[in-house]
């Protein structure tokens, strides 16, 4: 394969481009939510991050965990922060894969746009469950991505797995 192509992505982007968003940051937004409300995506929290479905999922289960502190620099992230993100990493794996039992996992950051990042003003890292043969020819020919699970089933069943993990 020479290119991936995902033309889905760009109104992704181009949607926190109106005025409004750009006075405003959604993750600085999202922290004060309430995770059991099921009118937003997220499924765990801790003292200096938090952790929600991707929107615009990449594969079924795609999280996010965010720093609560606006930065989009990875340098200037401390040691407490840095600690948070990985511990929450490894539960995100965890939960995931109690729920969704997949067979691998990317993990990773986009730093810049330049680099892909949707949301290029506040650093956030992905962990996104992968399965063999969960790439096919749905993307390629008809320009869509299948995801199998509605983000509010997978929700709930994370907010299971995050609860019997955190005991």
């Amino acid at each position: 394969m020479e290119k991936l192509w995902s033309p889905w992505r760009s109104k992704y982007i181009d949607s926190f481009k109106s005025d409004e968003d750009k006075t405003s940051c959604i993750f600085c937004k999202m922290q004060s939510l309430d995770i059991n409300n099921n009118e937003n995506l997220l499924v765990n929290a801790g003292e200096y991050t938090f952790t929600l479905l991707n929107l615009y999922p990449y594969n079924n289960g795609h999280l996010m965990i965010v720093p609560k502190r606006h930065t989009n620099d990875f340098a200037a992230l401390n040691s407490l922060e840095l600690s948070e993100i990985f511990e929450k990493l490894q539960l995100a794996e965890k939960a995931l894969r109690k729920v969704l039992n997949p067979q691998g996992f990317n993990l990773g950051a986009n730093i810049g746009r330049v680099a892909g990042a949707g949301i290029e003003d506040h650093i956030h890292f992905h962990i996104v469950p992968r399965w063999n043969g969960d790439s096919n020819f749905m993307p390629v020919i008809g320009e869509v991505k299948v995801i199998s699970q509605d983000l509010a089933e997978t929700k709930s069943k994370l907010l299971v797995a995050y609860s019997s993990l955190n005991k």
